[in-house]
């Protein structure tokens, strides 16, 4: 169940905004009037998926309230103000990956912008995922690769034969190319 925060003073923006959200899928959604609370709400326990901020704010405009949750958090980031200075804003936050949209909002281009931004954001996710794997391989390959040289140094082995060695020795150990890989290298590595 995706969980959603709207930042808005205005209670009929916020209403709007809630009945698009819930119709969009979002079951836990969270309102605040101002930037600190806010900024309460987001570092609370759970991240929001999606923060909706229409500016300005009673406390404060709003542009750097999203400008802290995109860099503390993983939550896709909406950010709503008045056309005559929407560009600029857009231009000052797209390095943090807010997403600006100029007032008047109409509802197909605020349905839009939702998807985008959650589908950006599990897209995102999922890229988070992958990466400590990618690392991981990585350093498989950097430890088995330090393996072979070793063997090539020590042994006089050629290339091929090092890593037919690796293989061979973890299949009749049972062990992980990795696992064989650390072996060697604490034995010649020293």
């Amino acid at each position: 169940m995706e969980r959603a925060v709207i930042v808005s003073s205005n209670p009929e923006i916020t209403q709007k905004t809630e009945a698009l959200l819930t119709a969009e899928g979002f079951g836990k959604i969270a309102a605040a009037s101002s930037g600190n609370e806010a900024r309460r709400l987001v570092s609370g326990e759970t991240e929001p998926d999606l923060v909706v901020i229409n500016t300005p704010l009673s406390d404060e405009f709003g542009q750097e309230l999203a400008e802290m949750i995109a860099e503390n958090t993983a939550a896709g980031i909406i950010l709503i103000c008045s056309g005559d200075i929407a560009d600029e804003i857009a231009y000052s936050v797209s390095d943090h990956g807010i997403n600006v949209v100029s007032r008047p909002v109409d509802r197909e281009e605020m349905v839009r912008t939702v998807r985008l931004v959650t589908y950006a954001r599990s897209r995102m996710m999922g890229m988070k995922k992958e990466t400590p794997e990618v690392l991981s391989r990585i350093e498989e390959m950097r430890l088995i690769n330090r393996a072979k040289s070793a063997l090539m140094k020590y042994l006089k082995f050629t290339e091929p034969q090092a890593h037919r060695y690796i293989a061979k020795q973890a299949m009749n150990n049972r062990q992980t190319r990795r696992e064989v890989a650390e072996k060697i290298i604490s034995q010649y590595e020293k």
